[in-house]
């Protein structure tokens, strides 16, 4: 017979506290606030700080870091908080004031940013930003984890992913209404203000008032700066100019150049990159359809109208870029009848359409952000991969072509770019290399009489990395292998976390009991990390579907905890069955079949193979809680786990994001070793 674990029996409460909020809603509130920090600390610091939106898994490093310092400070710490508000101001004014550039140069992977970046080197400043991220969340989570010990272990857990639901739910509002930082603060201002109560007024003023003024002051100034907006991915700031009397707007974002809207004929008198594809395309004659991905403020638009497009299927990821593109363009492609524009992101678009085309064009889609939650997958990472070109040629109309183009700064990226094509259309593309910067025009054909090349492609030259894949879309990375900027800070973000628990916690003996917890923490971060990256192929990296990802995972977790909670579960070494079951089911079903179904059966098959583990490995973890002597030491140390899981999210740059399941099923493996023997056999 199965023993259902007792979980309604109360632990013994401490003393009761002056709050004025009762322990349930303090509990949603105070969740809720550090999840949207987190986000907030994420999207912003990334937005000022050039090159750190391509490394936000260190800022989600630092705030699992302070979360789970936070849950250890609980007991051992009579004083509320008051250092969260006072960093997270010191942070603001830093980055305002005295902006940090991270050189552009490093050993193996490329960013598109200004060449003229400059500043200390990622492995500095990055350790840097992970502490002041640390310092700001352990703040809320020490508020957090005060309420553990006043519930029954398995409901204080069920607050909290109710809180940390309603945080996700109210950033992503705010990211849709367009919300600027400063509204972001006035949300932290007001949380801190409510959470933080003590006893002395002066010190209420010193340490909560004028540092939330101090970060509300700061953010309206970004705010209220001219010709700045935020859009779900970047801060987007315009201006208008003019060359030689001819209109320009020039759109940079998080501080970087990134497109200049100008009219058609100006771009395609002086920059022969834009006409090329037109020229080696035998369908440029009969325009009936063309696709333009990464349509942006719309220059490609309205080039392709100039060249005589019927119509124009026009796919932006970003809404600003767009709705710059409609109000300020010289052109006004985007008022153009034969125009219609898609909110989504082109690989997404690709899969989704039934539709074919004359031309599809890749039109400088390169990102200056990652995807959140993944360490190394860019926007724009699924539109280059062998899978994704494939996906062109399956909806080009006979005689129809496909071309991209870019600033590639690098000859192997060229002859990538170009040996994918080849692999892809099982022919040789064109190939034109123009001006300087390694600028590339690459245009293939359905057929080789589909395309006019005006020379041969002579194929990739020794050394050049193979095609990219839907595993593993690196496209910018040379090599097989985890670049040494990675490694360094990954190195010295786990010494600092070492450090930092033994100074806050205490010897490590007490979380020795929980080591199995510890590793759920491990493998529970590679499964997520697996979730984000595969829906983000199935339906499109943008940032709705992301948050739809994270909230989906959450509601997963809160769903094993009610079940774990209302009925009668299988023991432990049953459900660790499930979960080594659903692992190899989300191993053996390939994305690539995913794809090649409906929408609908294919969000259908996806929630089902990504969160059948995800449901048991949190089943898992709820009757393990629930059973340990110390709920926010065992809560603190699968936190500090997902650090761990967080560093390991970086095997998927030598092994591919399919690989992580093996490494999160051997991990797995590790935490059954270790589980308890009195659990094992309740």
């Amino acid at each position: 017979m199965i023993a259902k674990v007792d979980t309604t029996s109360r632990p013994p409460a401490p003393p009761a506290g002056e709050h004025w909020l009762p322990v349930r809603p303090r509990l949603v509130v105070a969740s809720a606030f550090m999840l949207f920090l987190e986000l907030a600390l994420i999207r912003w610091t990334g937005s000022n700080i050039v090159h750190l939106s391509y490394f936000t898994n260190f800022v989600l490093l630092g705030s699992f870091l302070g979360i789970g310092l936070g849950f250890l400070r609980v007991g051992r710490a009579t004083r509320q908080p008051f250092y969260s508000p006072v960093v997270l101001a010191i942070l603001v004014l830093v980055v305002m004031f005295f902006p940090v550039t991270v050189n552009r140069e490093t050993e193996g992977i490329l960013y598109f940013t200004s060449l003229s970046t400059s500043g200390p080197p990622a492995w500095a400043i990055l350790p840097v930003v992970f502490a002041a991220a640390a310092l700001v969340l352990m703040g809320p989570a020490e508020l957090v984890g005060g309420c553990f010990p006043e519930l029954p272990r398995l409901e204080a857990y069920r607050y909290d992913l109710i809180g940390s639901l309603t945080g996700i739910a109210a950033f992503s509002l705010m990211s849709y209404a367009g919300a600027p930082p400063v509204a972001w603060g006035l949300v932290t201002a007001c949380a801190y203000g409510a959470l933080l109560q003590p006893r002395s007024t002066v010190r209420y003023l010193a340490f909560v008032t004028v540092p939330s003024l101090v970060v509300v002051g700061a953010l309206a100034m970004e705010t209220l700066t001219p010709g700045t907006l935020w859009s779900p991915y970047y801060k987007v700031k315009y201006e208008h100019a003019s060359w030689y009397g001819t209109p320009l707007l020039n759109i940079s974002v998080n501080g970087i150049p990134h497109q200049q809207a100008t009219p058609a004929d100006y771009r395609l008198k002086y920059e022969r990159q834009y006409a090329l594809p037109y020229e080696r395309s035998a369908a440029a004659g009969r325009l009936d359809d063309v696709l333009i991905v990464g349509a942006g403020s719309g220059t490609d638009v309205a080039i392709a109208l100039a060249k005589g497009a019927k119509h124009v299927d026009a796919a932006e990821i970003d809404p600003r870029l767009r709705e710059l593109g409609g109000a300020f363009h010289p052109d006004r492609p985007y008022d153009d009848p034969r125009v219609t524009t898609h909110i989504t992101d082109g690989r997404a678009f690709l899969e989704a359409t039934g539709k074919k085309y004359d031309l599809i064009l890749f039109a400088l889609p390169d990102s200056l952000t990652l995807v959140s939650g993944a360490s190394s997958l860019r926007l724009e990472s699924y539109l280059f991969t062998e899978d994704a070109l494939r996906a062109a040629r399956a909806h080009l109309k006979p005689g129809g072509a496909f071309s991209m183009y870019n600033y590639y700064r690098e000859q192997w990226l060229v002859d990538r770019l170009a040996a994918t094509a080849q692999a892809a259309f099982g022919h040789k593309p064109c190939v034109d290399q123009v001006g300087a910067g390694q600028q590339a025009v690459i245009t293939a054909g359905l057929t080789t009489d589909a395309q006019r090349c005006g020379a041969e492609w002579p194929g990739p030259r020794a050394g050049t990395p193979a095609p990219a894949t839907d595993d593993r879309p690196f496209l910018y990375l040379h090599g097989r292998d985890i670049p040494s900027i990675y490694l360094i800070a990954l190195g010295l973000i786990l010494l600092v976390s070492v450090l930092a628990v033994r100074v806050v916690a205490g010897p490590f003996r007490r979380m020795r009991p929980y080591a199995d917890l510890c590793l759920l923490g491990v493998s529970f971060l590679l499964l997520e990390t697996k979730s984000v990256t595969g829906f983000a192929l199935l339906f499109g990296t943008t940032w709705v579907v992301n948050a739809i990802v994270f909230a989906g995972v959450l509601v997963a977790v809160l769903a094993a905890v009610e079940v774990t909670r209302r009925f009668r579960t299988p023991p432990l070494p049953v459900m660790y069955a499930v979960l080594f079951g659903g692992l190899v089911l989300a191993a053996v079903v390939p994305n690539s079949w995913l794809l090649g179904l409906p929408v609908p059966a294919r969000a259908v098959l996806a929630v089902a193979v990504a969160f059948l583990p995800i449901f048991a490995a949190n089943v898992v973890f709820a009757k393990r809680f629930a059973e340990t002597a110390d709920p926010t030491v065992s809560f603190g140390a699968n936190l500090l786990g997902a650090i761990v899981g967080g560093c390991l999210e970086y095997l998927a740059l030598v092994i591919g994001y399919q690989g992580l399941l093996a490494v999160a099923g051997l991990i797995y493996l590790g935490a059954f070793a270790l589980l308890p023997r009195a659990a094992r056999a309740a």
